[in-house]
């Protein structure tokens, strides 16, 4: 199996495994809403905690992001920043991975064919 396919096998994991517990969150509370989401994850400093590392794990995704996606020119790399706050960064940092494997892929196969 090529490291671009496990990419993408942990960015569909990071979607189910994220939003499994985002829906059990709304089925939960009385009256769901994303302050009160964000309330809740502030809850306690383990929240916190974990709040403060995804934070800086997000802002260097998005500087990596930005650099990598520029050097190899990939195309609509931005959407990947709202997908992150709509969805999870669990599912977008491995799909720009994926990305950008396939991107280096078609490059060398480019490069070999000149």
């Amino acid at each position: 199996m090529k490291l671009k396919h496990v990419y993408l096998i942990l960015s569909i994991l990071g979607v189910c495994y994220t939003w499994y517990y985002n829906i059990q969150w709304f089925q939960a509370v009385e009256n769901p809403s994303l302050s009160s989401f964000f309330a809740d994850a502030q809850g306690n400093f383990a929240g916190k905690s974990f709040g403060a590392d995804l934070t800086v794990v997000i802002l260097t995704f998005f500087v990596f992001m930005r650099s990598e996606s520029f050097k190899l020119k990939i195309k609509y790399w931005w959407v990947l920043i709202p997908l992150t706050f709509l969805v999870a960064i669990a599912f977008t940092f491995p799909l720009f991975l994926y990305v950008r494997a396939n991107r280096l892929e078609k490059q060398k196969v480019n490069n070999l064919g000149n």
